[in-house]
């Protein structure tokens, strides 16, 4: 195993004893080495069920599984590979109850919190609901509603506070939770509960945290209640890639470490395997001269290669069309519309283009499409945000847990059962008068009393079918069962049908039934273990039921298709391009005010000359990691103007980045 590694990776993976801070640089192999301390720990005679390994996103997660069983075989399958979220369900659905959550909670996505603070703080328009949520998010990561009342210090923070209290009675009587809650109700469990805190502790023998520059002050206590006074952990991250300030992520952790843990042992990843010398030099450039708390230097042994080039455009769509040029010059050929007589030099998916936002995608699409090159824009709609899948998502949680009140609305309502708003409208009164949730309204002997015979017949239908679809589904394991269950489903409900009224274009209609038949077929496939659990609902791939597994579908955000399998040119913002790397690589719009980004109301002020500060060092670690994700020719592009509005303004290149 050592003859795989350098001398600081084979320091890391040996060193099992206590606390572990590892600084690993861009392209470093930090996934390799997780994976062989995971082995090493395994060696030492730890059992895999008590090594725990935390990610940010269901893919990394993913991938380092797949990674560890290449190294160590099916001792792999019982390590706890999962992301921070995923922890969260799992401390949540087994100790839960001691805050008065029961095992079936729902976990609300974010349209469904977006209606719920419509109506918590009585207005319709979505733009201010989802600035409340924002808002709401950030102070969720260290107060509750009471706290942000004591310390409000307005009447616009008065009123958050307000709202933000209205929300958390509804998520109470919904017995549903939010993302955040899934680090903060965890946190906030083994902290209150000692009990509770000594069992986690004593399954944790040894915790590793990828991107541990990521994390925020909640991810932060909640490691620390993890791991507890023996301070068995690994942290691995990158300070120089710390890029998701503006949403509660903070380098203070990294500060803190040695604070807390005095034991604390630092090594660094200074080896760089994927950027040639040119790239890392210009990558080692730009960042020095952010503040360092433990300065590095990335190196490479693949040699100097191609200069990194600055060039200019005259504006955005002159950029796209030199971006489109040097793609088709790298790749040695041109395409020729309606002919595949192309010479393949280079694939498309070696070439990525990225940006700072992304309505700078627009222009390149446009330039794309006209040459008829393909091309796949990362960050697009996601497959659980179509409304398809959120109708049947919708179905699935309210099978987990009746109380679910904005997954009944939806379920109830698709399709359409002759069940109208007014009906909705008296049977939500009626749940509100007597505290209960929709659901357990429909059965109650009162309900006739403010609904005809009719509603309240075809209400205790829907109800009837939900209690017969979650028995079944509890009752229903292995990938062949599932899918015919679901398929039967779906046609009892006539969802096809449903897409098709619903739809004026038939080919949309049937793109939209393609999309639910992947959906079936993908949580067959979980059903009889065929795809890695992301979510971590058990710790071993095996056959689940189909109630467990619709427990976990919040937590999903793709379906793990790997779209680096496409022969495309990427289309990515720089945030979505974190931990990804290709060839060839254009970074476009890199021009003072785009990026790196300054909001128009700070222009010739110095009030916020201390907030600038940092957010141009959070850009210029932006721009790093755009950097580095190339491996062998990187292209910057700036243009002299660019639309603002329906203007044209001169633009300029940023040189303090």
């Amino acid at each position: 195993m050592s003859s795989l590694l350098n001398t600081p990776q084979i320091e890391t993976v040996y060193y099992v004893q206590g606390p572990c801070l590892v600084l690993a640089g861009a392209g470093s192999g930090k996934t390799r080495v997780i994976t062989h301390k995971i082995g090493k720990l395994i060696e030492v005679e730890l059992e895999p069920e008590r090594i725990a390994a935390i990610t940010f996103t269901n893919k990394a997660a993913t991938e380092m599984r797949q990674r560890a069983k290449q190294l160590i075989g099916k001792s792999a399958q019982q390590v706890l590979i999962c992301t921070f979220h995923a922890l969260g369900v799992r401390i949540m659905r087994q100790d839960g109850e001691a805050m008065g959550l029961k095992k079936q909670f729902s976990i609300l996505d974010s349209d469904d919190v977006t209606s719920i603070l419509k109506d918590a703080g009585g207005t319709t328009d979505t733009k201010t609901a989802r600035q409340w949520q924002w808002s709401i998010s950030l102070l969720k990561k260290g107060l509750n509603a009471q706290q942000a009342l004591d310390l409000a210090e307005n009447d616009e923070e008065r009123l958050l506070a307000r709202i933000m209290g209205r929300y958390e009675e509804c998520l109470s009587a919904y017995q549903s939770v939010d993302f955040d809650d899934l680090i903060s109700l965890p946190a906030k469990l083994l902290r209150d509960h000692a009990d509770v805190r000594a069992k986690w502790q004593s399954i944790m023998g040894h915790v590793l945290v990828d991107e541990y520059q990521d994390t925020d002050a909640t991810q932060y206590e909640l490691l620390k209640l993890l791991v507890g006074e023996r301070a068995r952990f690994t942290a691995v991250g990158d300070d120089d890639q710390s890029i998701y300030g503006w949403c509660g992520a903070t380098l203070e952790n990294s500060e803190r470490l040695p604070i807390d843990f005095p034991q604390l042992k630092v090594i660094k990843l200074e080896q760089n395997y994927r950027s040639t010398g040119a790239i890392l030099r210009a990558a080692n450039q730009l960042i020095l001269p952010n503040p360092k708390l433990y300065p590095k230097k990335l190196f490479s042994e693949l040699g100097e290669g191609e200069p990194v080039r600055v060039t200019d455009a005259h504006h955005e769509e002159h950029e796209a069309e030199r971006v489109v040029a040097r793609i088709l010059s790298l790749r040695g050929g041109q395409v020729i519309s309606g002919t595949d007589d192309l010479k393949k030099y280079r694939e498309w998916k070696d070439f990525a283009v990225l940006y700072r936002a992304n309505h700078q995608a627009k222009v390149l699409e446009q330039a794309f499409r006209k040459v008829q090159i393909p091309y796949i824009v990362s960050c697009g709609q996601g497959f659980f945000d179509r409304a398809e899948i959120r109708d049947l998502c919708a179905w699935l949680r309210l099978w987990v847990n009746n109380d679910d009140d904005p997954a009944f609305l939806r379920a109830v309502t698709t399709p359409k059962r002759g069940i109208g708003l007014q009906t909705l409208q008296s049977l939500g009164q009626f749940a509100s008068h007597y505290k209960v949730s929709l659901f357990e309204a429909l059965f109650s002997n009162s309900l006739s009393s403010v609904l005809s015979t009719r509603e309240v017949s075809g209400l205790q239908e829907f109800g009837r079918c939900i209690n017969d679809l979650e028995y079944c589904a509890r009752h229903t394991t292995g990938q062949e069962n599932a899918h015919t269950f679901l398929m039967e489903w779906l046609r009892c409900i006539e969802y096809v049908k449903c897409l098709y009224d619903n739809e004026d274009n038939a080919k949309l209609a049937a793109g939209k039934w393609t999309n639910v038949l992947k959906f079936c077929d993908w949580m067959a496939k979980r059903c009889g273990g065929q795809i890695d659990d992301a979510a971590c609902v058990s710790l071993v791939s095996e056959s689940k039921s189909l109630l467990e597994i619709a427990q976990t579908i919040a937590l999903l955000a793709t379906l793990n298709e790997r779209e680096k399998d496409q022969n495309v040119v990427t289309l990515s913002t720089l945030h979505a391009a974190k931990g990804l790397e290709w060839p060839h690589v254009v970074l476009v719009g890199v021009n003072d005010r785009v990026f790196p980004f300054k909001p128009d109301e700070d222009a010739g002020t110095e009030r916020h000359d201390a907030l600038n500060v940092l957010r141009l060092q959070e850009e210029r670690r932006l721009m790093y990691v755009g950097i580095t994700r190339a491996q062998r020719s990187l292209v910057v592009s700036w243009t002299r103007k660019r639309k603002k509005g329906r203007e044209m303004v001169r633009n300029g290149l940023k040189n303090s980045v």
